[in-house]
């Protein structure tokens, strides 16, 4: 642990509860997951180790930020195959390959697929820290973008019909008048079903209104 303790707080991407995140470590060599888990540990991740890909796919909560940490070559079905098969399972949780047989065709496949690094044996120990801490800060990333557009939706949710299509047409960029016009309502009516958008959406702005309603995948903001 004595090397690594100028690794910044930052670098490991502590939030603001202590929570760094979850390696996933899946070799079918028990000292290889002996040396990756003891090497994690020692800057206080938390590690869960897995001799193949059904126990960690039975054991794995991929919901949490989380990296795994992945071999190529296993009995069964191998690394790249099981890379294919997260979409349906993770399609969001990190990987980093580690092999003692990697060639480029191999590689490219992996990073193409969206590895995020893939380590060839005998890696350093810097090279995977570096690899780890990239990918639990790509997972918070993303599970933020997927918190904030759960909130979003819980907004959109609290908007009554009427309220969804003046959404609609004011993110596309129609003026009040032309709202009116289209959904036969009164100016008045309009601008108060506007107001009531903006704040239940929480919108600082016409532009962030817009943003939202891109984030929702609503037709307004396409």
């Amino acid at each position: 642990m004595q090397r690594y303790q100028n690794i910044p707080q930052a670098k490991l991407g502590v939030s603001e509860a202590g929570s760094v995140g979850r390696v996933y470590v899946v070799d079918d060599d028990a000292s290889v997951r002996a040396a990756l888990s003891s090497l994690l540990r020692s800057l206080d991740l938390e590690v869960r180790a897995f001799p193949g890909v059904d126990q960690f796919r039975a054991e794995a909560d991929a919901t949490a930020p989380a990296c795994l940490l992945l071999d190529v070559r296993m009995p069964g079905i191998s690394g790249l195959e099981f890379q294919d098969q997260l979409a349906g399972f993770a399609p969001d949780l990190p990987v980093i390959f580690i092999t003692g047989h990697g060639d480029v065709p191999m590689s490219v496949r992996a990073m193409k697929a969206g590895a995020v690094d893939f380590l060839q044996k005998p890696w350093s120990e810097q090279a995977v820290l570096d690899a780890v801490f990239s990918a639990l800060a790509r997972s918070r990333a993303r599970a933020q973008v997927s918190s904030e557009r759960d909130a979003l939706a819980r907004r959109a949710a609290t908007l009554t019909p009427r309220e969804r299509e003046v959404m609609l047409l004011v993110t596309r960029g129609l003026a009040n008048k032309q709202i009116a016009y289209e959904l036969g309502l009164q100016l008045i009516t309009v601008k108060i079903h506007r107001g009531n958008v903006m704040r239940k959406m929480h919108a600082a702005s016409l532009v962030d209104l817009v943003m939202q309603a891109k984030t929702l995948g609503l037709a307004g903001g396409d």
